[in-house]
């Protein structure tokens, strides 16, 4: 093979003349762009870690502090009052150094020590203001003169051009809750879903374990806030993403789609030309730190950036019992699949990034090559998509060695996985709103074999030119992802383009090497072991019903003119198609970030409220539409309390969940925690939003939005509702059952949200300004070449 033989730098053959020493110029020349490559990159890390460790202030005020320092010691002043003359008494005698000498050296040492002290006192004060919360719980739009004042401090403190990380040492640590507070908060949340007996119960259940085995588990959780950054994340990525068992195909893992209404192009190897290379353009900021650190919208509070660390050369693997999430510095190319065949492809050439049309030309190769799959390979990843336990057995004993191994250390260790999809997808044909049904199935578990599950992320190209992306959820939740797949979209039309044809611009490198095919020797009991995970994956899969609804009668602009937050407008909207649905209120999960503390992740919102279902059942009952405005209004308002609470560190579920842990460790049974953590969430919902608005045009380019990403039920008797508000008038929906369940249907629970949408803009909308509903057909989409 051509690949094998460039990759070896050097040959030689004993004869009897002696040892013939054959040297190859090209692999030398390789070897020598990579390891510039490579110390390049150690040298930007060092850099950008002596930067983000002096943070907030520069390497250059040291050199202002020193030349301050001795320019008053020129003046016959003693700033240090007398500590540079008590260095100078301890310095090493030199017979060298003259008197003069040892004062410079003594003041540059207290210098530093000056400079070092200001530092850790800066990071000190940013760290205690951005503790500070109560902006948040601020009217909109009306700020109280303390919170100026602090607004006015962070910026001051904030310093100049912060890379992306550099405020992780000034991020606060998540406050750790009062238990008291948090029963009270919960037995709050649960007492619309429970009959009086019941909610009696479950407060004598929370009286006793708070007088009893609370204190004494929060004894230990007081230990752990004080030792680790964060009490929650790592327990939280262990316990619930790591130690899981189950698929995480469907159970976990999620996906974000491609435009709504527009290709860019129809040729699949030029989009993934462009996208690719916007992918490692994307990776070559993120390891340089040039991203601007993410920061609440609208505001200078920065978010804490930790997870983005792993988003890269980033796998799952498995274990018998858990899980890890493995982590490299650094790979040069990706993992392909295409027809049941898994290759690997360089992009860098070298030392330099091949361009998107040297990409297009690499991935056309892969959908050129007329080699079949090795015996079970086709099926390979169907592994990733079954059961941890019989995955983690098969890695042991059928790939920790030989040619296998090698071929499973590519993929693992490749910067992200890339497959090929033969299918078309996307908003087409006769019926475009049931295809986009059909694609959201397609990106969230395909055909069960043709992703591979454990990646960091997986992107799919479909053959009309359509992508979509699926992530792995425990080293990252989806905003990480999201604010990666905008830069991605956004780069690939409006900065990299394609020519007339469709096909990416540039030129291509005649001399580059064809992408390798990887190779297998998959035993006979490796094959049953394929099929069996196959088919545990394939029921699952079956079993999941997928509705897409693209809402676009009326959007955040609308809601906003009612004086609501458009957030809390929809979760009181899907309380009230629930309601409709179900006949009964379920237990809500609401996802909120608490990224404004240190590692930070999430944290629920309760969405299920007693004001909640109040309006409901206000509204279905009848009541005048006074009354039903009133407590919609009160509704709104106790949701929007309850998502800043979570957000700032009062929460009621990561709380519980570590004394459950706590309890676990210490080998004590709670029938008040095991009871909690076993109550279904038969509503999960999540709120994704554009975080990088200034990369989108949507005045004059509108056609160029994301449908969103969603995710699968949680419950198997309730749905999952992923919901993505875009520009001012559209709403996109991704909702989420299982079949198996008689009362649970993705198509009918989507048009109890159209109607409760419509109710709520009705009720709460000014009499001038009341439209009649109508639904307007989609658009059809277009392909366009930029």
């Amino acid at each position: 093979m051509a690949e094998a033989h460039q990759a070896v730098a050097f040959q030689f053959t004993v004869t009897p003349e002696g040892i013939d020493l054959q040297l190859s110029h090209q692999a030398l020349t390789e070897i020598y762009r990579s390891g510039l490559r490579s110390w390049k990159k150690r040298i930007i890390r060092l850099k950008n870690s002596v930067i983000t460790g002096v943070y907030p202030a520069s390497p250059s005020s040291w050199l202002f502090v020193v030349i301050a320092i001795l320019a008053t010691m020129y003046t016959r002043s003693d700033p240090s009052m007398g500590l540079i003359a008590k260095i100078q008494e301890h310095l090493p005698v030199s017979q060298s150094m003259s008197t003069q000498c040892q004062a410079v050296v003594s003041a540059v040492l207290f210098s530093t020590l000056l400079w070092l002290l200001l530092i850790f006192t800066m990071r000190l004060c940013l760290k205690q203001l951005l503790s500070y919360h109560r902006w948040i719980f601020e009217q909109h739009g009306k700020m109280s003169n303390t919170t100026k004042v602090w607004v006015a401090l962070v910026r001051i403190f904030s310093g100049r051009k912060p890379l992306l990380y550099s405020y992780q040492g000034s991020l606060p640590n998540l406050p750790l809750p009062a238990i008291k507070d948090t029963l009270k908060r919960y037995l709050e949340s649960v007492r619309p879903l429970m009959d009086d007996t019941e909610y009696e119960r479950m407060t004598n259940l929370a009286g006793e374990f708070e007088s009893r085995l609370g204190n004494r588990l929060q004894w230990y959780l007081k230990l752990k806030s004080l030792w680790a950054a964060n009490y929650v994340s790592d327990w939280w990525e262990e316990y619930v993403y790591l130690r899981g068992r189950s698929p995480i195909m469907v159970n976990s893992n999620y996906y974000g789609m491609d435009f709504l209404y527009v290709t860019p192009t129809p040729i699949q190897a030029a989009r993934a030309g462009n996208t690719i290379h916007a992918f490692f353009l994307y990776r070559r900021k993120l390891n340089r730190e040039e991203l601007k650190p993410s920061r609440i919208p609208g505001t200078v509070i920065p978010l804490c950036a930790a997870q983005c660390e792993r988003m890269f050369n980033t796998t799952r693997t498995p274990g018998e019992e858990t899980d890890t999430v493995q982590h490299w510095q650094d790979s040069d190319y990706v993992a392909v699949y295409h027809r049941g065949r898994y290759f690997r492809l360089r992009v860098y050439q070298a030392g330099r990034l091949l361009s998107p049309r040297e990409i297009e030309f690499q991935i056309q190769r892969i959908l050129d090559d007329p080699s079949s799959p090795c015996t079970g390979e086709e099926k390979l990843g169907a592994l990733t998509a079954g059961e941890r336990v019989p995955w983690a057995q098969a890695r042991s004993k059928y790939f920790s060695s030989g040619i296998n191994k090698r071929s499973l250390d590519c993929i693992e260790k490749a910067a992200f996985f890339v497959t090929l999809d033969d299918d078309e997808q996307g908003m087409m044909g006769d019926d475009p709103l049931a295809s986009l049904d059909r694609y959201a199935k397609c990106l969230l578990h395909g055909k069960c074999y043709d992703r591979w599950f454990d990646k960091s992320f997986t992107v799919v190209y479909f053959k009309n030119g359509k992508n979509g992306i699926n992530a792995e959820h425990s080293w990252a939740d989806a905003p990480v992802i999201a604010h990666l797949w905008e830069y991605v979209l956004a780069t690939d039309c409006f900065q990299l383009g394609y020519n007339g044809e469709g096909h990416c611009k540039g030129d291509v490198d005649p001399s580059l090497a064809r992408p390798q095919k990887l190779n297998w020797e998959i035993p006979p009991e490796c094959e049953d072991q394929i099929s069996r995970s196959l088919a545990v994956a394939q029921a699952l899969a079956d079993n999941v019903d997928f509705h897409v609804l693209s809402f676009r009668d009326f959007g955040k602009g609308k809601i906003k003119k009612c004086r609501v937050s458009p957030d809390a407008f929809i979760q009181v909207a899907l309380q009230l198609a629930y309601f409709r649905n179900r006949k009964t209120f379920g237990l809500t999960y609401e996802a909120s970030m608490t990224r404004l503390f240190r590692e930070g992740r999430t944290e629920t919102v309760r969405s299920c409220t007693n004001e909640s279902s109040a309006f409901v059942r206000a509204l279905v009952g009848g009541e005048s539409a006074e009354a039903c405005r009133r407590l919609f209004r009160t509704a709104s308002e106790k949701h929007q309390h309850l998502y800043r609470m979570a957000m700032t560190g009062a929460g009621i579920d990561r709380h519980l969940f570590c004394l459950y842990v706590v309890s676990q460790y210490l080998g004590v049974e709670s029938p008040f925690l095991k009871e909690v953590l076993s109550e279904p969430w038969r509503l999960s919902t999540s709120q994704t939003s554009v975080q990088q608005v200034e990369l989108f045009d949507l005045v004059n380019h509108p056609e160029y939005i994301s449908c969103g990403g969603g995710f699968g039920p949680v419950a198997d008797d309730g749905y999952g509702v992923s919901y993505y508000i875009l520009g001012e008038s559209l709403i996109n929906f991704h909702i989420s059952c299982k079949h198996s369940c008689p009362d649970t249907d993705a198509h009918k629970f989507g048009s109890h949200i159209t109607k409760a949408l419509h109710d709520l803009l009705e009720l709460m909308s000014p009499p001038g300004q009341r439209e009649p509903s109508k639904t307007e057909e989609s658009p059809p989409e277009v392909k366009k070449n930029l």
